[in-house]
């Protein structure tokens, strides 16, 4: 499959082999939003229509206020409360019902512009995924080589297969997501067994070999959830 301005971004993110290509595809998007968002476009009267009405949820909030331009975030509060108070509390309207005020509340607090970017681009990198998977070889070893899928986007892309690619080759999909997710079960289970082993009064001393345990919580959280 030739390479284009589509395919360059799916071969990128798959290149490095670790963890989860899916993750890395999620957190890569994630991190050009937010970047994007506390850049030149909060002067951007289009993106400020979006925020003021979708605004943040609280984690990219935070990651919003750990960048350096704290008067770009001040600004976007500033005036995503007062859409918030004008369309809750000062707009006026014979037809509200008993709970408008709640419905408008609402929708404040289950929207994020930085969540929206997130899953609309996630969605477009899917259908080149799935494309590339169909028709490249190469690509089919890549995703092959794999360290693993964690298991919410396991469930994903097995919820995706069906529709995207052909029934031969999602049988296939399927059974190379299997496995790079089975090994890795089995891998870690043996780390978290090892850690617990390891508080065993037998095992210890200056000595006591944890093996690639030691960080084997973490990652049987990484891989059992991701955002």
């Amino acid at each position: 499959m030739r390479e284009s301005i589509l395919t360059i971004p799916i071969n990128e993110i798959f290149e490095p082999k670790e963890e989860c290509p899916i993750c890395r595809m999620r957190n890569m998007l994630e991190s050009r939003c937010v970047e994007y968002i506390m850049g030149a476009a909060m002067m951007e009267p289009d993106v400020r229509i979006e925020t003021n009405e979708q605004g943040f949820c609280y984690t990219h909030f935070t990651q919003m206020r750990n960048c350096k331009n704290r008067l770009s975030l001040a600004l976007m509060l500033h005036t995503h409360l007062k859409k918030i108070n004008v369309d809750t509390f000062e707009k006026k309207s014979l037809f509200e019902g008993k709970n408008a005020k709640q419905r408008k509340i609402s929708q404040v607090n289950n929207s994020c512009f930085v969540c929206s970017k997130i899953d609309w681009g996630m969605e477009r990198f899917m259908v080149t995924f799935f494309e590339m998977f169909q028709k490249d070889k190469s690509f089919r070893e890549l995703f092959k080589s794999q360290e693993y899928i964690c298991l919410p986007h396991y469930e994903l892309l097995l919820s995706l297969s069906d529709e995207k690619l052909d029934k031969p080759t999602s049988k296939q999909f399927k059974a190379l997501c299997a496995d790079l997710v089975k090994n890795y079960i089995a891998s870690l289970c043996s780390d978290v067994g090892h850690y617990c082993d390891m508080y065993d009064y037998r095992n210890t001393g200056k000595d006591a070999d944890w093996g690639n345990s030691k960080d084997s919580i973490e990652r049987a959280i990484k891989f059992l959830t991701t955002r």
